[in-house]
């Protein structure tokens, strides 16, 4: 380290050190590798046992899409880069493509399928490939996800005609790997291979067995039959040892990446079929080398995505780019082999995948009205079609907007739905550079990026399926979090019959509101504040009225969409306002909050009263107290009026309350929650969900009765010396520490105080 490097800044050249030191090891023989794969079976796995390996390892969490409760795979979450290709949602998608995975890997049919991925654009298919390929990668550096290949040497043999693609051997680079990584053990014999796979799955006994059934790519099998002439012409008896011994053959692991066990056809790849899919020839290297009448597999390229996936994963980018070559992979997945030329094949240990938008569809579908006679009808019946949507969790596009405008990649992985909605509903402070060149702090307020990602949503789901008394909304927020709660009253999701069948097939991208947003984030607001920076703050009504209306400007949607489109917004804006609504009131009423020692003795007199039981006190048994339940009810609670009851007396409706919303959830609580060391003393009484719900429940009758001189229609600029004034700063403070911005508490109080003052009186 140099003298002048600060203390404290990490060593990167030592760390760089210690990645590589874990990641590769020394080369071992045939014979080592055969042990090894016998203490740790899973470095011998083919391609699709690799993968659902490689899938499995990372673990699962729980999720709720669309209502429902899922397990996800963690693999997909990106996890060893922190999220940074994460692929958001599609949780049912990703796991029906791991089943199809399992069978493939099992042998349990769909092995001759082309796994077919489609969908719009920006629904998550690139990052799914980018997933991937930094999930294999880095699962191949753990001692679990080794992956292992071969190399040879046979400059040590007399009448050598060299492995290399160079004129000259050079001694201390004469190890040639195979091209195609291929398999330790295919340089068995085919019938003993299938001795040591059976013995493999009899003493691993995975619920996924061992298959290899390739034999040596043509590079290789170019210096095997070299070196076993060699040693039949000297009269060795032991061929296979001479041949495979550490002089000659070394098995060495590699870390899997694009180019190493994975192969990728991107949409700007060109070329003749077969260059794409597995190389081609080199003339210059066919005229040097000995080929003997033939041509040398020496001479090969061995650079198509075939050959480069060999061993893992193919992956055909775009594919109605290369619709030409979908054909000719129809037999690659069931025979396992693909043609260098005519008399030089090479078998493939690879998983197929095809990515693809829905003009793929289009290009299947061109010989349809042909109906038996259609020459693509072959094609069609191998691809095994998945579908990516657009996200319909308003949670997962909030999530995939901030991905957009900033840097942040982390998975929200929430412990609850409420820590969740916290980060939903949070603000987003953009650094932009204005018309001077100077850095300046844009603040997208709270609610701005759940406005987007609601409306989003709700231009994507049907509507054809909502029952009475459901709008886009309430279907939203029930595929986010699997229950609406209304009042004290929950109701799931499983209480609906949604088809779903359009749900996520249409609708807003997130690259038009990424850029819609991008452009506001530029934009004068025309807001001016004697002295807030009110001017640099973007609410969520901003983003919602540049959103529609540059619907019809934008060339992604049709005239119908955008028509469609724009008739969702009121329903979003109303949602908005509300959640601004119950923060302002909350900061309004953050002072009205009820002790612990009050919910729990108001609980102990209901159940007592509802028992026709006495309570326990410090001067012997009492009787419930209807005051205090009255009190309770009327004061903190805000349930009932003074005329539900006859002095102190309940009537009918607070009575069915106190037993089928208090009495019974606490029975229910108590019940959920039991175990052997529960005890009813255990219970915070104030987290049971209908007392919750209830408390948590604040209206404009409570700042009316508790704020009597408040006078809203003086809010933005009220007079010195008065009750609005007080009560305005405290609130003002207590949004701040919720999350705004002085400038943004002062424009969503303004909205929302506005919107009251039309009825305050």
């Amino acid at each position: 380290m140099r003298a002048d490097t600060p203390v404290d800044r990490p060593d990167f050249i030592r760390a760089a050190d210690e990645e590589l030191r874990g990641t590769y090891e020394e080369p071992m023989s045939l014979e080592e590798y055969v042990d090894r794969a016998f203490e740790r079976p899973s470095i011998a796995s083919h391609a699709s046992k690799y993968l659902i390996e490689a899938i499995e390892s990372m673990g699962t969490r729980t999720v709720i899409e669309k209502g429902e409760e899922r397990e996800r795979y963690r693999f997909f979450d990106d996890p060893a880069n922190d999220g940074e290709h994460a692929v958001l949602g599609n949780t049912a998608t990703l796991n029906d493509f791991v089943a199809d995975l399992r069978a493939i890997a099992a042998d349990r049919g769909k092995a001759e399928k082309l796994i077919w991925f489609d969908g719009p654009t920006a629904t998550g298919k690139s990052e799914l490939k980018r997933c991937l390929v930094n999930g294999l990668r880095e699962y191949s550096k753990t001692d679990a996800g080794r992956r292992y290949t071969i190399e040879w040497n046979i400059a040590n043999v007399s009448d050598t005609r060299g492995l290399s693609y160079g004129d000259e051997v050079d001694h201390e680079e004469d190890w040639y790997e195979s091209p195609v990584q291929s398999h330790p053990l295919s340089v068995f014999p085919a019938e003993v291979r299938r001795d040591v796979v059976e013995t493999l799955n009899a003493e691993s006994a995975d619920h996924i067995p061992l298959s290899v059934d390739e034999e040596l790519d043509p590079f290789c099998r170019e210096a095997y039959t070299h070196l076993e002439e060699q040693y039949r012409r000297a009269g060795k008896q032991h061929l296979f040892s001479e041949v495979a011994a550490e002089k000659h053959l070394r098995v060495k692991n590699y870390v899997v990446d694009v180019g190493r066990g994975i192969g990728i056809l991107h949409s700007e790849d060109d070329g003749s079929p077969k260059e794409r899919l597995v190389g081609s020839w080199m003339p210059g290297m066919l005229r040097e080398l000995d080929s003997r009448g033939r041509k040398n597999p020496q001479a090969f390229s061995y650079d198509g995505v075939l050959s480069q996936g060999n061993g893992l994963l193919t992956v055909v980018e775009d594919a109605t780019q290369h619709s030409d070559l979908l054909q000719k992979l129809l037999n690659v997945p069931d025979e396992g082999h693909v043609k260098l030329d005519k008399g030089i094949g090479m078998d493939i240990d690879t998983q197929l995948l095809i990515i693809s938008n829905p003009d793929l569809d289009a290009e299947l579908d061109k010989y349809a009205d042909r109906n038996g006679r259609d020459p693509l009808k072959a094609l069609k019946r191998r691809l095994n079609k998945h579908e990516f949507r657009y996200l319909t969790n308003h949670s997962l596009e909030a999530e995939l907007i901030r991905r957009e405008l900033t840097n942040e990649t982390s998975v929200w992985d929430a412990e609850s739905y409420e820590e969740l909605e916290s980060r939903i509903r949070a603000k987003l402070v953009v650094a932009v550079r204005d018309g001077a060149g100077e850095l300046t702090d844009r603040e997208l307020a709270p609610h701005a990026v759940e406005a987007a990602a609601m409306y989003s949503v709700v231009s994507r789901l049907d509507a054809e399926d909502l029952p009475a008394g459901l709008d886009l909304v309430d279907k939203a927020l029930l595929y986010d979090r699997g229950y609406l709660q209304q009042g004290d009253e929950r109701v799931d999701a499983d209480e609906f019959d949604f088809e779903g069948e359009g749900d996520g097939t249409h609708g807003v991208p997130v690259t038009y509101t990424r850029d819609v947003i991008a452009d506001l984030l530029h934009d004068d607001t025309g807001r001016r504040h004697e002295s807030l920076p009110v001017e640099r703050v973007i609410t969520p009504m901003d983003v919602l009225d540049a959103m529609a209306g540059d619907l019809t400007e934008a060339p992604v949607f049709s005239r119908a969409e955008a028509t469609e489109y724009e008739s969702r917004l009121a329903m979003v804006k109303d949602y908005i306002y509300e959640r601004q609504e119950e923060d302002v009131l909350d900061a309004l009423l953050a002072e009205k909050g009820v002790e612990a020692e009050t919910v729990e003795e108001y609980v102990e007199h209901v159940y007592a009263w509802a028992g026709g039981d006495q309570l326990e006190s410090e001067h012997g048994p009492i009787d419930p107290d209807p005051l205090l339940m009255r009190l309770f009810e009327t004061e903190h609670l805000g349930r009932f009026r003074d005329d539900d009851y006859d002095g102190n007396d309940p009537s009918e409706s607070v009575e069915e309350f106190r037993r089928e919303k208090v009495i019974s959830a606490l029975n229910r609580y108590a019940w959920e929650n039991r175990d052997e060391d529960f005890s009813i003393t255990d219970v915070d009484f104030s987290e049971m969900p209908v007392i919750r719900a209830v408390l948590d429940t604040h209206d404009w009758d409570d700042v009316r009765r508790l704020f009597p001189d408040l006078d809203p229609s003086q809010w933005d600029d009220p007079p010195a010396n008065t009750d609005t004034e007080e009560i305005k700063a405290r609130t003002i403070d207590h949004m701040t520490e919720q999350g705004y911005t002085r400038a943004s508490a002062e424009l969503a109080s303004r909205d929302v105080m506005r919107e009251v003052s039309y009825q305050w009186d």
